[in-house]
C-alpha cells in the first residue's frame, strides 16, 4: 500500500509541475490574440513578399512596341495629267474666317467623294493666314488696328475624276455651300505642294549664305 501511494504522489507531483511549467510559459510568451504584450515590436514591410504586390500595374500586359522611325521628309506625290474622259489632280480648296463652318464644308465633300466612287489622294489644311484691319482717324494720318480676320484653309485633293461626272458633283457642292464659305477648284500644280508648308524667311537667308 505504501509502495502505490509513494507512486500516486509522484505522479500527482509531476502534473503539477507541468502545469505549473505551462502557466509559466503562458505569461512569458506573448498571445497571437494581444500582440500589446510583446516588449519589443520590430517594422518589416512584409507586404512585398504578399501575392497582392505589385497589384494595379498594367503596363508588362502591353505588347512590346517598335522603336519609333525617324519621320522622313514630305514627298511630292506625281501629278496625274487628264485625259480625255477624266480630269487631272484637282484641288477642291475651301476657305472662311469660320473654322468650324470650313471644317464641316471639307468633311461632307470628303465624305460626297467616298459616296460617288471620287478618288480622294489627300485631304489637308493650309496655314491659317491673319488679316489686320486697319482705321484711319478722322483728324490725323495715325491708324489702328480695328479688327484681325483669320483666314482657315481645307484642300480636298482629287484624282482621276469623271468628266460626265464632274458637273454634278459641282452642283451637288455649289447647292450645299455654306454662307460665309468660299469653294475653288484648280489644278494642281508644285506651287501648290509648297504652299502647304509655312515660310521661313531667316533660315532661308542663311541657306542662300552657305551656298554663295
Amino acid at each position: 500500500m505504501n509502495c502505490f501511494f509513494r507512486k500516486l504522489q509522484a505522479s500527482v507531483t509531476q502534473q503539477v509541475f507541468v502545469l505549473s511549467q505551462a502557466l509559466t510559459s503562458c505569461r512569458v510568451m506573448p498571445s497571437i490574440q494581444h500582440p500589446v504584450c510583446c516588449t519589443t515590436s520590430v517594422n518589416k514591410r512584409l507586404y512585398r513578399s504578399r501575392a497582392t504586390h505589385g497589384i494595379g500595374r498594367w503596363k508588362f500586359l502591353l505588347p512590346k512596341e517598335a522603336p519609333k522611325k525617324k519621320r522622313d521628309k514630305l514627298q511630292m506625290k506625281p501629278i496625274v495629267m487628264a485625259t480625255n474622259t477624266t480630269y487631272g489632280t484637282l484641288n477642291v480648296t475651301v476657305s472662311g474666317y469660320d473654322m468650324t463652318a470650313v471644317e464641316h464644308y471639307s468633311q461632307y465633300i470628303h465624305n460626297l467623294c467616298n459616296r460617288l466612287g471620287v478618288k480622294v489622294s489627300e485631304s489637308y489644311a493650309l496655314p491659317t493666314k491673319t488679316t489686320e484691319v486697319m482705321l484711319v482717324q478722322d483728324q490725323g494720318a495715325k491708324s489702328y488696328v480695328e479688327a484681325v480676320l483669320k483666314t482657315h484653309q481645307r484642300v480636298i485633293q482629287l484624282s482621276s475624276l469623271d468628266a460626265t461626272l464632274c458637273p454634278v458633283f459641282m452642283e451637288v457642292l455649289l447647292q450645299n455651300q455654306p454662307e460665309g464659305v468660299q469653294l475653288a477648284v484648280k489644278e494642281h500644280t508644285e506651287a501648290d505642294f509648297h504652299a502647304r508648308f509655312k515660310s521661313r524667311p531667316e533660315l532661308d537667308g542663311l541657306i542662300a549664305q552657305i551656298n554663295q
